[in-house]
């Protein structure tokens, strides 16, 4: 049956990504929408199995790796300050726009601010292709982007974190919790200097068949699952990965290599797999809830991060650029709404709505970014 499913996942998001480049949108637009019509809200042909998972959590993990293999490191540092302005305005904005939205419609405080925080989530991986697609990834806006996208995954988890354990009682030691993020970019930054060089380095001599993409790998695993061990994004990790080797004089050949597996099988399961969360089951009620809180999703990224770009200095284009890419709350989002759904800080009966307002945020990020940003030849 599985088998049956990589056949179905991969042609269906051929010709749907070929198909929406035949409408001028980008081709991850056509993807995600074929997921929901191949999953179970339409067809019913794919459903969100374990290994449909798996695969989705290996394309997902590749995505932000090659992302991290095309950046400039210089372009990440210079824009340091600007992806701070872009993350914290992309917080601050939907936590108070949310917050007032839901007290409006009788949430409790707790409910209120899980549910603002659950929205200033962002997860750029479907950014990152649409960016690569336009020719914008290796640019400072991209780069702005990454690092913000960085540092909203860390402050919003932190923040998470208080809040499960303040209104939900989990056992959080909050300080625990900052030091594991404050050792795990000390240890990344030490590994990626001292310990990847070497490591690639090693494993070119061996005499076995692709070993040095075999090193790549393992690098880009390691750093995913030290990332999670500690309470990171796996994403994060493979950036991070990505960005250690793009250093050496392998990334390019390492790139070259994990292109065609990434994008060949693993990519596609995961802009599939957003597609398979939408379910239209019991949502009649709320048709008008999922409307206000995806007007206020989409504008609280738009303006918040979009006001933070144009106080760090880039002009009012490139500031709606890089607020349209941080709309997308995409996995990251996800992986809350369930943590607050256990916790008992998102109600049972607007979990479903909230799902379909993440994967709204989703689905209106690519062409807004075609919008703002355009093509560019890629120098």
């Amino acid at each position: 049956m599985f088998i049956l499913q990589i056949v179905i996942i991969l042609l269906a998001t051929k010709l749907a990504g070929q198909l929406s480049i035949r409408l001028g949108q980008p081709s991850v637009l056509g993807k995600i929408i074929v997921g929901i019509i191949l999953g179970p809200a339409l067809l019913g042909w794919v459903h969100d199995t374990e290994l449909v998972s798996v695969f989705s959590q290996i394309g997902v993990l590749l995505l932000m790796f090659l992302a991290g293999l095309e950046t400039n490191l210089k372009d990440l540092n210079e824009n340091k300050k600007s992806a701070l302005f872009v993350a914290l305005g992309g917080i601050l904005a939907p936590i108070v726009m949310s917050y007032a939205v839901a007290q409006y419609y009788d949430f409790s405080m707790a409910e209120s601010i899980f549910i603002g925080l659950l929205l200033s989530a962002t997860s750029v991986s479907i950014s990152v292709q649409v960016l690569r697609e336009l020719g914008w990834l290796n640019s400072k806006e991209g780069s702005a982007l990454l690092g913000a996208a960085v540092l909203d995954d860390i402050i919003v988890v932190i923040l998470i974190a208080v809040a499960m354990s303040v209104f939900a009682g989990a056992d959080t030691n909050i300080a625990l919790l900052i030091g594991k993020k404050i050792i795990f970019f000390i240890i990344i930054i030490l590994a990626s200097k001292w310990l990847v060089p070497k490591f690639i380095q090693i494993f070119s001599k061996f005499k076995v068949t692709e070993g040095v993409l075999s090193a790549g790998l393992i690098i880009c695993f390691g750093f995913a699952y030290f990332a999670e061990y500690v309470g990171v994004a796996g994403i994060i990790g493979t950036f991070f990965a990505g960005v250690a080797i793009a250093q050496t004089n392998y990334g390019h050949e390492i790139e070259k290599q994990v292109q065609p597996i990434a994008y060949g099988i693993f990519v596609p399961f995961f802009f599939v797999s957003i597609g398979l969360s939408v379910s239209f089951e019991g949502i009649g009620d709320q048709i008008g809830f999922m409307i206000v809180f995806s007007i206020i999703a989409i504008l609280s990224k738009f303006i918040g991060s979009g006001i933070g770009a144009r106080l760090s200095g880039f002009n009012n284009r490139s500031s709606m650029g890089i607020g349209a890419g941080m709309i997308s709350r995409g996995e990251v989002a996800l992986i809350l709404a369930a943590l607050g759904l256990e916790g008992g800080l998102l109600p049972t009966e607007y979990y479903t709505s909230m799902i379909i307002v993440i994967i709204v945020t989703t689905l209106v990020t690519p062409p807004l970014l075609k919008v703002f940003f355009g093509t560019r030849s890629v120098q």
